[in-house]
């Protein structure tokens, strides 16, 4: 159970499919005193460079299912990500939930444009990501609170903007990460579509 002494603290969730500058994303996260919300092999690989990472199976009580097919889809996490933080009654719904307040969602989605000419469909369709575009769509909805990074090179603006702003983020930053995400995310939906309308 997560005390409310706990829910000051900062917490960045992230789930990668590419693991790239993971380390070099970690590192200074921590020098801004965040901490590490994860699941299955992002989780695994940020422990295994040193950091503490919390599972996203110990704040839910919910085990991943499904060779990892459900991992996130969580009510719990999408409280933390979407609540408004200067709403009373948001405030008073959220603290009883005593969970972590996510700042910051950083996903880069499975490789699908990778499998668009495999002869193997079912492998194609494993690589349709849901968790990943629901956790970003989330935190861009919320972006006046929560930060969203879908895009590894912007690891480094987000650490640029976390120093200029004292370990935060600036809404003009955030809404601009928002932006990204929903341009993103929907040109990943259209390239499933047409596949799948192709096949």
């Amino acid at each position: 159970m997560v005390l409310r002494k706990n829910l000051k603290k900062k917490f960045a969730l992230i789930s990668v499919y590419n693991k790239k500058n993971l380390k070099y994303l970690c590192t200074n996260l921590n020098k801004y005193e965040y901490n590490f919300i994860s699941s299955g092999s992002t989780g695994e690989k940020i422990r295994s460079m040193g950091f503490k990472c919390k599972d996203v199976s110990k704040l839910t009580k919910f085990k991943e299912m499904f060779d990892g097919r459900v991992k996130t889809l969580n009510q719990l996490i999408y409280s933390s990500l979407l609540y408004k933080r200067e709403n009373f009654e948001h405030k008073k719904q959220f603290y009883s939930l005593k969970i972590p307040e996510i700042n910051i969602v950083i996903v880069n989605l499975y490789p699908f444009e990778k499998y668009l000419k495999d002869k193997n469909k079912d492998l194609a369709i494993d690589m349709i990501d849901i968790g990943g575009p629901s956790l970003l769509r989330a935190a861009s909805k919320n972006h006046k609170y929560v930060t969203s990074i879908i895009d590894i090179r912007d690891y480094k603006k987000l650490i640029i903007n976390l120093k200029k702003n004292n370990g935060s983020t600036n809404y003009l930053f955030r809404k601009k990460m928002a932006i990204k995400v929903f341009k993103e995310t929907a040109k990943y939906d259209y390239m499933i579509s047409k596949w799948l309308n192709e096949n």
